[in-house]
């Protein structure tokens, strides 16, 4: 068995796809916490505080990522 040397196996595609695929997943589990905070508040009628709390996390993390990095380069 044989493993590959990072330096060798990682670039600046692989780099660049990871970071695409995280923020997509980032933006995708934000967004299916916001579905289903709405679907237990409106047919249910429950306030799933833990799904809320979720989303806005997302939501304040990639804003302040954004407002940093625009800030600072």
């Amino acid at each position: 068995m044989s493993f590959p040397i990072p330096g060798r196996a990682v670039d600046e595609r692989f780099l660049n796809h990871r970071l695409r695929s995280s923020s997509l997943a980032g933006i995708a589990g934000g967004l299916l916490a916001i579905v289903l905070f709405e679907y237990h508040l409106l047919f249910r009628h429950v306030w799933n505080w833990d799904l809320l709390i979720v989303a806005l996390t997302i939501a304040g993390v990639k804003m302040t990522a954004f407002v940093w990095y625009r800030l600072t380069q």
